[in-house]
């Protein structure tokens, strides 16, 4: 059995509202020193078997049919420990 871990962030030219909002919350929390703040999605995948290039090409297949929006997101698929 294997983890693997797909992490899923706005595309860097799209807006990211949500991100904003955490960013001009923590001053006024008493934090300093962050300048902006991107927010984006964990998805953690407990496989079976081994996480070889056919499994991480499924994960793969998972992330853009329905973990990620592609058309406003990328993804990253890796592997835990």
């Amino acid at each position: 059995m294997a983890r693997v871990i797909v992490d899923v962030m706005l595309k860097p030219e799209i807006l990211d509202p949500q991100g904003q909002a955490i960013a001009r919350a923590l001053p006024r929390l008493g934090f300093s020193g962050v300048s902006a703040v991107r927010q984006g999605k964990r998805f953690e995948l407990e496989i079976e078997g081994e996480a070889d290039e056919a499994a991480l090409a499924e994960v793969r297949k998972m992330a853009e049919t329905l973990l990620a929006n592609t058309v406003i997101e990328d993804y990253v698929v890796r592997v835990e420990g």
